[in-house]
Formats: structure tokens, C-alpha cells, sequence
């Protein structure tokens, strides 16, 4: 099994890896089957099912879905040229993807929200379709978004035998596997994982790709500590990180901070991150958006509060937290729609706690320690964003999550690696939780607080 640093790390746009991210995906994959097979359909159709139609238009699914197959894509995403975009589609009733002549496509019949078919194999399902001239069918394809930004047909999923494979040194699929290659091969976690990327990248590639991927997390993050206004949607959510960073820089210059308000740095990096993608704005999937906040947030602790810190930590750290997320979603899920939140901050939140173990000296034993003292502390938690959107109580959930990372990583280094759950175990009672959670609580707004919380 080999899931790239730069699968789990994906540029992309908010407010969610799954909901905006994977719909747009799906529609350039299915602009490209229409390509390879040289079909020439003079419309096109697409139909929302289970959460992408619950929390689709929350979610912005219904724009993402459209964009895609106007031909846009999450990593080289153009805001203005999306709205020009749109705004054409919505006029003409026309698409002009690439490579095609004009498309019949009229987002008020076709494009579909059922809300009343079964949920069959993954809650995040959309099927695209093609049509002749003459209405019969071209091409017909159904996509499940699973998390993260990545897609699969139905029998993809389905097979277990499909994964992202490839000649690599330390081929891994649990943390106990993993383990035993770091004491055989005397290489931390991140030189185990570094091999891997080089078996299929330059070393100058993988050395800049890193770098892209923190500084565009970087820069999201001073984005959200620099807006304000009130975060689109309809709940009228106020942006807080601003102000709440400002007060932090005025306590800290002034010398008058009590210790534990190192939490509150911690927390105010993960929102300001969060607050962006509710935006819609460029973030980096950590494992996803609906968690981009709490890597990010962890390792800029790291980088700016503790004085041992230098900026070859962040290949470590990055590199660290990627073989864990790698673990989790090749035996479990980092989807909210298939296992609730805790499969989305719980996951970000124990690659948080690897990466920051790794950096601290932590010896791989207790970089496992780290993630699964993390993961185990978000097991059951439920996805009920209000109103469908990304944002109540995603937003302060990062911030939690990224204290959790802290928390669990310094924990884990009091030890000496030994410890009676292991990380494989967590993520195993994490899949199964998730089975066995009802779906009002995986990203459909169906229970908990998106029910009783009045959402307007």
C-alpha cells in the first residue's frame, strides 16, 4: 500500500474536501471517459445522492459539480474565473468544457437532488450521464466521494484489492507493520516514508512539493488571522479568529500571558484555517477540509512557540503525519459521510500528534503512542454541521482537535512507547463505530445539533 504524501496533502478549495472538492473531481473524470472514448454527447445531466444531496448546497456541491464539468479543477482553482463561469452556465444553459462542442445543461432540471434513494455503498454518491443529440444515452457513471478529495466507482470501492500501489522500499498498511520496519531498518517514521515518495518522485519535487503545501497552509492561516465579516451561508457566523489573534499579539507584547493560554494560540491558528475554507477559500486537505485546521495549527505551535524549532521540522512533521493518515484511510475511513467527525478531525488530529512526536525527538514507538492517544479520544464523535455547512461546529472542533495533538504527543513522550491500545486498534474500533453509527450522524444534518439548534 502506498498513499502519497501529496494524496493525503491536496491543495484544493473549501468548504469541503468531500462535498466540493471530490463532486469536481468526479466531473472532470467523467469529462475524460467521455474524451477516451471519444464520445460526443450534446448534454449533459448529474444527479446528488444521500449526504451530497442532504448537505449538497451547504456544501456548495451543487457549484462544485458544475464547475467541474465546466472544466475546473480543485488545485488550480480560479474564483473569479468560477463566478464568470457560473454565472454563463446559469444564463445560457450551456457548458463549454475543453475539448467539446457546447453542452445542453440547465442547472434547475439537470442537476438532481434525490433525497429519497437508499444510501448504497457510500453515503457521498453522484452519478453523471451523457446524452446524444437524439436523447439516447452515452455514457452513464456513478462516482462516491469518499473523503479527502478522493473518488471511486462503485466496484473500486467495493474491491479491496484496488489501492494506490507502487514499488516502494517500505511498503506498510498498519502501524505494527510500520513499527517493525522502523526497528529493522534503524529509520524514524519520516526516513521510512521519505524513501517511499523518492521511489516515485525527484527529490527536488518532493523537496518542493512539501514546501508548496506548508507555505499554501500557511497562507491560508494568515488569511483567517486577518479577515473579519461573517462567513456565508445564511447562519451569519462572525469570523473570530482576527480578533481573537489580535488580543493574543497585545497579551504577548505585553508580557501578561498565564501559561495555558498556549491553547488558545493553538486553537486560534486551527479556526483561522477553518474560517477560511467555510469561505471557500484555498486550503490544503489535512487529511480533509472539513480538519484542515488542526495540522496546520499543530505545526505552527511547533514552529513559533517552541524555541527548538527549526524549518527542517516541517518535512519531518509532514512527512510523519502522512504515513499515519495513510494508515487510517487504508483500514478505515477519513470520511465524514462514511464515519462521522471522528474519522475527520479524529484522524487529523492523530497525524497532528505524530508529526509533532517525530519533531520532538520522539522515537517511532512513541510517535505511534502519539496518534493513538488522539484517535482513541475522538471515537464516536458524530459530522452534524447546522445547516449543512461547514461551520457549527466544525470551526472550534479543529481547534480542540490541534489541543488534542498537542496534548497527545507531549503525553506520549512522558512514556517510553509501551501502552495497552494500539494505533491499529483505535483505527479498527474507529471503522467499526463508524459502520454502526446511525447516518443521521455522518454529514447528512439529520440529528444532533443540527437539529436542535435553531439554524438560521
Amino acid at each position: 500500500m502506498f498513499i502519497s504524501v501529496f494524496d493525503i496533502f491536496k491543495i484544493g478549495i473549501g468548504p469541503s474536501s468531500s462535498h466540493t472538492m471530490g463532486p469536481m473531481v468526479a466531473a472532470a473524470r467523467f469529462l475524460e471517459s467521455l474524451r477516451t472514448r471519444k464520445l460526443s454527447p450534446a448534454r449533459l445531466k448529474a444527479t446528488l445522492y444521500g449526504s451530497l444531496a442532504f448537505t449538497g448546497v451547504g456544501h456548495g456541491t451543487d457549484r462544485a459539480t458544475i464547475l467541474g464539468l465546466a472544466g475546473f479543477a480543485p488545485d488550480t482553482f480560479d474564483p473569479e474565473a468560477a463566478q464568470f463561469a457560473l454565472d454563463k452556465v446559469t444564463a445560457t444553459k450551456t457548458l463549454a468544457p475543453p475539448g467539446f462542442e457546447t453542452l445542453q445543461f440547465n442547472p434547475k432540471t439537470d442537476l438532481t437532488f434525490d433525497f429519497d434513494a437508499p444510501f448504497e455503498n457510500h453515503a457521498n454518491r453522484m452519478t453523471l450521464t451523457a446524452l446524444a443529440a437524439d436523447h439516447s444515452l452515452l455514457l452513464e457513471e456513478t462516482y462516491l466521494s469518499v473523503g479527502g478529495g478522493f473518488v471511486q466507482t462503485p466496484s473500486e470501492y467495493l474491491d479491496e484489492t484496488v489501492t494506490q500501489t507502487s514499488d516502494v522500499p517500505f511498503p506498510f498498511t498498519t502501524a505494527e507493520g510500520l513499527l517493525e520496519m522502523c526497528r529493522t531498518s534503524e529509520h524514524s517514521i519520516a526516513e521510512l516514508k521519505r524513501a517511499n515518495e523518492l521511489a516515485c518522485c525527484a527529490p527536488s519535487d518532493l523537496n518542493e512539493g512539501l514546501l508548496r503545501i506548508w507555505t499554501t497552509m500557511k497562507t491560508c492561516m494568515n488569511r483567517g488571522l486577518s479577515a473579519r465579516g461573517i462567513l456565508p451561508g445564511g447562519l451569519n457566523v462572525r469570523r473570530r479568529a482576527s480578533d481573537i489573534y489580535a488580543s493574543l499579539s497585545a497579551e504577548r507584547r505585553a508580557n501578561q500571558t498565564a501559561g495555558h493560554v498556549v491553547n488558545e494560540w493553538i486553537s486560534v491558528y486551527a479556526m483561522a484555517v477553518n474560517e477560511e475554507n467555510a469561505a471557500g477559500g484555498q486550503v490544503v486537505t489535512a487529511p480533509t477540509n472539513g480538519a484542515a485546521g488542526v495540522v496546520p495549527a499543530s505545526l505552527r505551535y511547533w514552529l513559533d512557540h517552541v524555541p527548538e524549532a527549526t524549518q527542517a521540522d516541517i518535512e519531518t512533521f509532514l512527512l510523519t503525519a502522512a504515513a499515519v493518515g495513510g494508515i487510517i484511510k487504508f483500514n478505515a475511513s477519513i470520511s465524514g459521510a462514511e464515519c462521522g467527525c471522528q474519522a475527520e478531525v479524529g484522524s487529523a488530529s492523530a497525524m497532528a500528534a505524530a508529526g509533532l512526536a517525530a519533531v520532538m525527538g520522539g522515537t517511532p514507538a512513541q510517535v505511534e503512542t502519539a496518534a493513538e492517544i488522539a484517535l482513541e479520544h475522538h471515537l464516536g464523535m458524530t459530522c452534524d454541521p447546522i445547516k449543512g455547512l461547514v461551520q457549527v461546529p466544525c470551526i472550534e472542533r479543529n481547534g480542540l482537535g490541534a489541543v488534542k495533538a498537542v496534548t497527545a504527543a507531549s503525553l506520549a513522550l512522558r512514556g517510553d512507547g509501551t501502552h495497552i491500545v494500539s494505533l491499529d486498534s483505535a483505527i479498527a474500533t474507529m471503522r467499526e463505530t463508524g459502520a454502526d453509527m446511525s447516518e443521521k450522524y455522518k454529514e447528512t444534518s439529520l440529528g444532533g445539533l443540527a437539529v436542535n439548534v435553531p439554524n438560521c
